[in-house]
């Protein structure tokens, strides 16, 4: 691969962000105390930390930071997981899982105090995030997810009906809740920003110069490339999503138990200001229960910044604009027209419990993968805590829940299959909807069948 043949998505993100750092290429044989294979955000928050206790580190980067998923997702700092809850991680994981949880309680403030401290230029906005429940019976999760991070002392708050409202400017959901630490970021213009930071520190990284394997010989790691490779004392597999993606042969018992699952991102035209105020007036970060995920949230030029899934061949880009159009102006009324400037889509990495894996895979190496959806707060700490495993520290006292790879059977067939959940996602989401009052099921029934004609 060379310089020519990186090309980023049509995105809101690759349109307004600066330039990156001009990275070289590796060649020839190169040597670090610790090597890191991925350029996203755990390769450069592990190299940060590596950097800020003095220790030698390079990453090695298939195309340019940020490129994959770190850059392409939606930008909101969500300090939970998806779907399991504090008792569900502890009770996987033991005295791992609750520092586990510490440590997620954190990792939107950890976040923006880097931004901070390092004077990134980002769109930071820690207005908090917001997760609004879309039927009468769901109400269960906001209750059960603020009473157990309550008990873990993160900034959660209960909201009602009116609350909710008020808060997003539609009366769509039945109530929900909201953590104070979290907010939105451009994630490009971060991953960028880190990786001008982790140079100044003094570390390397090499850009399109994708890993073709890794291997031990004698007490160092050796990652090789097409045109060069670096040894390590020590070795970080930072590649998530993409482990799969540019060599299927790099990590297979990582790229095989994780789903790369592609979502789409669209952003439209910039909202007048005094639609801008009746829609999420405060500016949170906002991702609601639904199956099909319902999320927004507002970029530096107040473009709303939401999404979709679509499923079959066709116009995919067309029949999202007209779903998500619809869907936008169902529950905002407001919004008036609409109009998407940029479509954009990129890879989630999922696991069937929604819990990340981290693993260690040999001395002094370890990986991780399986953001869920949630790796713009996550890998920050994840990263402080790899730096940490590689330098030594015993661990116990580790907020990283280990396990052994669990490989997906039949892993390509599931992988071409996966994109098909959204129709029992949304038979599910249609269901609960029963349960809710009449003059409510028939404003979605609407939607539902109109939704038919552009699935």
């Amino acid at each position: 691969m060379n310089s020519n043949a990186v090309r980023w998505p049509n995105s809101l993100w690759a349109a307004v962000t600066p330039p990156g750092p001009d990275c070289p290429e590796l060649t020839g044989a190169q040597q670090a105390d610790v090597v890191i294979i991925g350029g996203g955000f755990t390769g450069l928050s592990t190299a940060l930390h590596l950097r800020e206790a003095n220790v030698d580190v390079a990453i090695v980067e298939a195309a340019e930071p940020g490129w994959g998923a770190s850059g392409r997702n939606n930008g909101q700092v969500i300090p939970t997981l998806s779907r399991p809850d504090p008792e569900d991680i502890i009770a996987r994981h033991g005295a791992a899982g609750e520092r586990f949880v510490a440590m997620l309680r954190d990792s939107a403030s950890m976040l923006f105090d880097v931004v901070k401290r390092y004077s990134i230029e980002a769109e930071q906005e820690q207005a908090g995030w917001v997760q609004p429940v879309h039927s009468p019976g769901r109400i269960k999760i906001a209750e059960r997810r603020v009473q157990q991070w309550s008990k873990f002392g993160a900034p959660v708050e209960l909201l009602s009906r009116d609350q909710t409202r008020d808060m997003l400017g539609s009366d769509s959901w039945y109530g929900g809740f909201w953590n104070r630490t979290g907010g939105h970021v451009n994630p490009l213009a971060l991953a960028r920003g880190l990786a001008r930071t982790v140079l100044g520190l003094g570390a390397r990284i090499y850009a399109r110069s994708p890993a073709t394997s890794f291997e031990r010989r004698g007490d160092r790691w050796v990652v090789k490339t097409e045109q060069g490779e670096i040894s390590g004392r020590a070795l970080v597999v930072a590649t998530n999503a993409y482990s799969g993606e540019f060599t299927k042969s790099l990590v297979p018992e990582i790229a095989t138990e994780v789903m790369p699952v592609l979502s789409w991102q669209m952003a439209t035209q910039p909202l007048s200001d005094n639609v801008r105020k009746t829609i999420i007036p405060g500016r949170q970060a906002m991702s609601d229960t639904h199956g099909e995920l319902y999320f927004a949230r507002y970029d530096a030029r107040n473009r709303l910044v939401t999404g979709g899934a679509v499923l079959g061949p066709g116009d995919k880009t067309g029949r999202l604009k007209a779903r998500v159009t619809e869907r936008l102006q169902l529950i905002w009324p407001q919004i008036g027209d609409v109009s998407f400037d940029y479509v954009w889509n990129g890879y989630v990495g999922m696991t069937a419990d929604f819990l990340p894996r981290m693993h260690r895979l040999g001395p002094n190496a370890y990986g991780w993968t399986g953001c869920n959806g949630r790796a713009v707060a996550l890998t920050i700490p994840l990263g402080r805590e790899l730096a940490r495993a590689v330098q030594g520290v015993p661990e116990s006292e580790l907020a990283l829940p280990f396990t052994e790879p669990v490989q997906y059977m039949a892993h390509g067939l599931l992988r071409k299959l996966a994109p098909w959940m959204l129709v029992l996602y949304r038979r599910r989401d249609a269901q609960e909807l029963v349960k809710g009052d009449r003059f409510e099921l028939l404003r979605w029934a609407e939607y539902l069948l109109a939704s038919r004609r552009s699935p």
